[in-house]
Formats: structure tokens, sequence, C-alpha cells
């Protein structure tokens, strides 16, 4: 069921509570067609419209906030396992055929502030970074309900890109003017992209991606969230928010409750996918947060490898009375895992559906799949 702007806004900040939102973020993950095809699914179950998910449609702003006109990605090994590229910032990555779709860095290009010079202009505004056409694209499909997305680099992610993990969690300390300067360049040119594009419409919502974490918790802590993403993170929601910005959203896998309240005092006022298996429990996270924080996700995908039992336990635990106030997106914590079961998969909608007083798929006509927010 396709969702206005307006009527999803008004969901996930609390003000309005039509009925619950039931969404598939992420969809199956590579090689789970394959196992579907062999236990019956339809054309649209492979491709998801015979659920009928919630969804809204969004349209890109038509801003690059991102890395911009850095050299084309090119291949310099293939083989039957894998393949091999140099990316725009230099980086060797490598993706794994068949069991992964993102390829992973092999090195990385930043270590001082003498290399992060060499590279500074790929993230610094120019006046080229907005596409008009897509700018006046966006304005026109606003007119119509559908939510324009701006997307930003992440505080933590983006000097991980050009870093890794282990020599951005040293710099924190030997290097802190290197990550600030980092920040700030990223900062301004969303800012700056922010002061064209208010100009022509309203961006109604800001995302940030993250990945900041695993089933042991945050990489960084509260105090360094505070010290330098909480600056980052401020400056760039206050230019949206003051031009109309309604949702600020960030997506990391892993354990956030520890850091949660930092990110609140980011500006965060949604946060994704919520995942059981590293220790996020969507119910008491939002019995903690209530109102200040709208939900995504958070409903245990490897339960679509156990049973119907445990199926119907996860969704009357998740879908209980106090979470169908508003502001909670239902869906899968991530992508459907391999060996999940085609018949557990039609169970888990159908219950959900029931749960939340759904009309029966069989009784409604075939929906139109589109990306769900």
């Amino acid at each position: 069921m396709r969702w206005d702007r307006k009527e999803y806004l008004d969901y996930v900040t609390f003000k309005e509570n039509k009925r619950p939102m039931f969404v598939e973020l992420f969809g199956p993950l590579i090689g789970l067609e394959e196992e579907w095809i062999e236990q019956g699914a339809t054309e649209d179950e492979i491709n998801m419209t015979a659920f009928d998910w919630d969804y809204v449609p969004y349209v890109n702003c038509g801003a690059n906030c991102d890395i911009f006109d850095g050299p084309e990605e090119r291949v310099i090994e293939e083989t039957k396992e894998h393949i091999i590229t140099i990316d725009a910032l230099g980086r060797k990555m490598k993706l794994m055929k068949g069991a992964a779709t993102i390829p992973l860095p092999m090195d990385y290009p930043v270590k001082n502030m003498d290399d992060w010079l060499k590279l500074k202009h790929l993230y610094q505004f120019r006046e080229e970074r907005i596409d008009y056409n897509q700018v006046e694209n966006a304005k026109e499909q606003q007119k119509q309900g559908v939510m324009v997305r701006a997307e930003v680099p992440g505080g933590f992610d983006l000097p991980r890109q050009l870093m890794g993990e282990e020599e951005l969690c040293y710099a924190y300390y030997e290097q802190p003017e290197l990550i600030e300067d980092i920040l700030n360049t990223a900062a301004d040119t969303a800012i700056k992209c922010c002061e064209r594009l208010s100009k022509h419409l309203i961006v109604d919502h800001l995302h940030i991606h993250e990945d900041m974490a695993g089933k042991s918790g945050s990489l960084i802590g509260p105090v360094h969230i505070e010290e330098f993403l909480q600056p980052y993170y401020l400056k760039i929601w206050d230019a949206y928010k003051n031009n109309g910005c309604t949702i600020f959203v960030q997506d990391s896998d892993g354990n956030m409750n520890s850091v949660i309240d930092a990110f609140l005092n980011c500006g965060l006022n949604q946060m994704y996918p919520m995942e059981p298996a590293a220790g996020m429990d969507i119910v008491k996270v939002h019995a903690k947060y209530g109102t200040r924080l709208s939900l995504k996700g958070g409903i245990d995908k490897f339960i679509l490898r156990d049973s119907k039992l445990a199926v119907l336990k996860e969704l009357e635990y998740k879908m209980q009375p106090s979470m169908l106030k508003g502001g909670i997106v239902f869906g899968l914590d991530h992508r459907i895992p391999n060996g999940s079961s085609l018949e557990l998969y039609r169970y888990y909608v159908k219950t959900a559906r029931e749960i939340l007083g759904r009309e029966p798929l069989d009784k409604k006509n075939k929906g139109w799949m589109r990306q769900a927010i």
C-alpha cells in the first residue's frame, strides 16, 4: 500500500497514526531467489509484489554530498570467485561473487594529513554537485506525494572509508585535527548543497549511513561521538531542519544501545535496522525513548529459518499493543537470509497482517513494490 509523504512524515513523528506500517526494508540476500524458485515461488513472490508491502515512494533531491568527480572505477583482476577493482579513492576493492553485493577494501589511502589533502578536493563543494534537472524533477514529484531524500556521509563512516577502522580509532587520539578537517569539509559541502536546494524544494528526509557497531557494541563511545560527530551532525541537521526537513535517520547495524542517547543529542529522530542478533530489542528501545525516536526494522530475520511457532512468538512480542501507537516501521532487521523458508516467509507476512488488522492477501489485488522507507 502506497503512503503519501505527509502521511508517512506524520506517522514517524508520532503526530498521526491511521494504521501501523509494515515493510520489507532490504529484500532477499543474494542466492535466495534460486532457493525460493526451487520451493515453488511465483514470479510475484520473487519480486516481492505479491506481499502488498507498505511503502512511501521517494526521490533523490538532486545533490551529491559525498565523493564527487573522482576517477572511474577500473577492474584489475577477475576470476570465477572474485572481482578486484580500483575505486575513485584509489583503494583496491574485492567483491566475492555469489556471496556478497558490496566489495570490501583491501587497502586505504589516508594515513595522515598529507594523504588527506591529496583527496580533499573530492569532498569539497562545487556547483556541479547540484543536478538542477533532478531538483526540478524532485520538486514536481513531491507535489504528487513523493518524499524527497538527501544523503550525507557518515561522521564515522567517511573517515573509516578513507583510513580503515583501526587507523581511524588511533587517529581520534593521535590526529584529531585530521578527523576534524575531514568532517568540516564534508559538513561544509552538505550545508552548501542544502542552501542551493532550499531555493527550490523542501528536503523531507535526511539520511546518514554509519554501520559502526558489531554484536559487542559501537566502535566508538559517547565521548568520541560528542567530540567529533556531534558538531558534524548538528551543523548539517540544523541547516536542513531550518529549511523544513522533518526526518534525520541513521542506518547502522550492530548493537547501538550504548550510544543512542549520544546520537539523540546529535539531532537524530529515527534509527534502523535494530538487529536482534546484535542485542537490539526494538520493544525495549521504544519503551525507553518513546516519541523521541522513530524506529524501523527490529524483527529477527533468522526466525525465517526456524518454525511457525518462532515466527508467531516474535511477531506477538514485537507487535504488542504498546508498539502500535505510531512511529514504528515494522520489518525484518536486514536482508532475508539464505536458508529462509518460503513457507515461513508466507506465514510471517500472513500472521503479521492478521496482528495488524490487515485484509488477507488473497482478498486483495496484488500491490506494487517500491523501495520502502
